[in-house]
């Protein structure tokens, strides 16, 4: 039984930051995705009952680069409650890194939120 399912790394270009000049180019930062699908079922080795990770990875990439932000805590936030609007997940954890301070390797946030059932 596949309890979550997890992308690593996924890399993003998006226009966010507090300044103009820093919104002015599109940035390089990573996303990590954590989805916890809807249902733990037997997948039977069928694309039906599985979460498709792909088309995940391609919605988020679009979805991001459309946005317009000024905090990474803001987009985490979004991703998160566009992934559960329209994939079969009922949780979902969205870690974004940004690359910003020079004496730093990244400075990252997390999101998790859950579906409402019922």
């Amino acid at each position: 039984m596949i309890e979550r399912i997890h992308i690593e790394g996924l890399e993003l270009r998006v226009r966010i930051g507090v300044s103009g000049q820093e919104r002015g180019e599109p940035q390089r930062i990573v996303c990590n995705i954590t989805l916890w699908p809807q249902k733990i079922v037997d997948i039977e080795d069928d694309i039906a009952n599985a979460v498709d990770y792909s088309a995940i990875a391609e919605s988020v990439k679009e979805f991001a680069g459309r946005s317009e932000l000024r905090l990474i805590e803001t987009l985490a936030e979004k991703i998160a409650s566009h992934l559960l609007a329209h994939f079969g997940v009922r949780k979902v954890a969205i870690e974004i890194r940004k690359f910003v301070l020079s004496d730093a390797e990244f400075v990252s946030v997390t999101a998790t939120q859950e579906a409402v059932l019922g």
